[in-house]
């Protein structure tokens, strides 16, 4: 519980972007609707869209490199 949450690579100055289509979310933290993945360690962002779009890949688990 006292570990330090890892923010993507992506997310620096320009804040955390979808890691499917690029769309930023505007700041350093993910808005609600956005869906948070953590894939072979790594921490990955889907925008809402990206995530309605995947949405049965995502409940089955399946990698993004899958969908």
């Amino acid at each position: 519980m006292d570990e330090e949450t890892q923010r993507p690579e992506t997310a620096g100055t320009e804040g955390v972007v979808c890691a499917l289509c690029g769309t930023g979310a505007g700041s350093d933290n993910a808005p609600p609707t956005w869906i948070c993945s953590v894939e072979n360690g790594s921490l990955s962002y889907f925008c809402d869209n990206c995530a309605r779009t995947h949405i049965r890949a995502i409940e089955s688990r399946l990698d993004s490199a899958w969908w």
